[in-house]
Formats: structure tokens, C-alpha cells, sequence
């Protein structure tokens, strides 16, 4: 029984719990100043529970070439990438409003 969702009762392989989760949550990108005027991309509304934010996060880092963090619910990365985190999170089904 471990191939089967206990969500919604599909097999592993067409589960569509987290696309359904994904197209659900609104997500905003904000931009903010940190020290020293570093820029930083601030991303609210992700929910973790669920979603994979470490498979996210891992992806938006990459396409940005940058690094980040999740801290205290958000996820940050270092620079101001709004245009292409938008673009990503939108091929990846996410509803996305931009700051």
C-alpha cells in the first residue's frame, strides 16, 4: 500500500495533490533593502506542509544563479530576481502577484 496517496487515493505516479496545492496558494514576491543596500527577493505564501520548499527553493536558486534561504516562512534569495522567479514559479503552476 505504500504506492498509494492517502490523500487522494491515487497511485504515487499520478498523484495530483500537489499540483492541486500549488495552483491553490497565492504567492507574493516583494523586494526589500538589506545592509550595505544589498537587494534581496522576498517570496510569502508558500505553504510548506504542502508543498516540497527544499525542491523549490533548490530550483529557484538555480534558474537565478544565487543564493537564499527560507527563514520564518519565506523564502529569500540574495538579489533582485522577481521578473525570473515570477516566470518560474508560473510554469510551475503557481498563481504569482508581484510587489
Amino acid at each position: 500500500m505504500s504506492g498509494i496517496c492517502e490523500v487522494c487515493g491515487l497511485p504515487k505516479e499520478l498523484c495530483v495533490c500537489e499540483d492541486i496545492a500549488r495552483e491553490q496558494q497565492k504567492i507574493t514576491i516583494a523586494m526589500d533593502k538589506r545592509r550595505y543596500g544589498k537587494m534581496m527577493t522576498i517570496i510569502y505564501g508558500v505553504d510548506s506542509h504542502d508543498l516540497d520548499v527544499q525542491a523549490l527553493i533548490t530550483k529557484l536558486k538555480s534558474k537565478c544563479a544565487c543564493g537564499g534561504t527560507i527563514k520564518d516562512g519565506k523564502i529569500e534569495l540574495q538579489g533582485d530576481h522577481r521578473t525570473k522567479v515570477k516566470e518560474t514559479l508560473e510554469e510551475m503552476g503557481f498563481t504569482v502577484e508581484v510587489i
